[in-house]
């Protein structure tokens, strides 16, 4: 099978970044196009300006689905990611390109839906030839949807993946069933705290490296819920709050006077009783995941609480 245009393909490294296009791309760039997707050594190899390079769009998971809408020769594929909501971008998920390497054509064989997908749940994991075997395709992290391939065994559990005829293994312990009930707040917020002190990279949505929206959107994928990938998106899928009842698990949304929201966090604290209040988020400014109380310039910039 091949890649075709109008086709739905499939993510078949552990990451995938999505560009705005191929010549946005930098030499510091070249550890994340290769067929293997190195995000580790690519977010290692980059400086504090390059962390917020606006050539980077968004990421996506292992297995993750995408609309192929056109190919070119030297290896690249336009696409569109459709389990990332943008509606103000497309209405059928978010645009970028993707290396060609990185995709492989929907296996209708390991895609029956007759058994439900299993979930990591470990922050970074690794998948494997066997049981305790070599690990075959490291970086997988938390919120990766994985078909199960058999039962556990010897507390290892086979899965297909992307790209791989054969099953890979991976320790049961590191995956969840998925479920259909909504997760409380506080659920999401618990994955959340597991990124602290991950780097902060413009359009990152991994253990590696996160922005903003990013951290929520990763986090509530971790249990099925699906938010848009921006945050002034999020802010429209979510409910209001009055200031004041929000609680550990909403979210605080940030906007200049007459600007977009531009800034989201994850509520870790009832307010004050002089209404300071304390949240988790990918921060910009400190390039990683904090947390910490606003500081004023947050706090003057605060427009409103939400709830997923």
């Amino acid at each position: 099978m091949k890649l075709q245009p109008g086709r739905e393909a499939v993510v078949r490294v552990a990451v995938a970044t999505l560009w705005t296009s191929p010549e946005a791309v930098r030499p510091v760039d070249r550890p994340a196009l290769t067929a293997g997707a190195d995000i580790l050594t690519w977010v290692s190899g980059l400086d504090t300006d390059q962390q917020v390079g606006d050539c980077v769009l968004s990421q996506l998971l292992l297995g993750e689905r995408v609309l192929v809408s056109e190919l070119r020769p030297d290896g690249w594929a336009r696409v569109v990611a459709v389990e990332q909501p943008a509606a103000k971008l497309d209405p059928r998920g978010y645009p970028g390109w993707l290396p060609t390497e990185q995709l492989t054509p929907v296996d209708p064989s390991t895609d029956t839906g007759t058994d439900p997908p299993l979930v990591v749940d470990s922050t970074v994991t690794g998948l494997h030839a066997a049981p305790n075997g070599p690990e075959v395709l490291p970086g997988v992290v938390v919120g990766t949807r994985l078909v199960p391939a058999g039962p556990a065994r010897d507390d290892w559990r086979p899965v297909h993946v992307p790209g791989h005829a054969a099953p890979l293994w991976l320790p049961d312990d590191h995956l969840v069933a998925t479920s259909a009930e909504a997760p409380a707040a506080a659920q999401a917020l618990a994955v959340a705290q597991r990124l602290l002190d991950v780097a902060y990279i413009w359009g990152g949505l991994s253990a590696h490296g996160i922005d903003c929206s990013g951290l929520v959107h990763l986090a509530w994928r971790r249990f099925g819920v699906l938010l848009p990938r921006d945050a002034d998106d999020q802010a429209v899928a979510t409910t209001p709050l009055e200031l004041g009842a929000e609680r550990p698990g909403d979210l605080y949304f940030f906007a200049r006077p007459g600007r977009k929201i531009h800034h989201i966090g994850i509520v870790t604290a009832p307010p004050g009783n002089r209404g300071e209040r304390r949240m988790l988020h990918a921060c910009y400014r400190r390039r990683r995941v904090i947390e910490e109380p606003l500081p004023a310039d947050r706090t003057a910039t605060l427009v409103g609480a939400h709830r997923v």
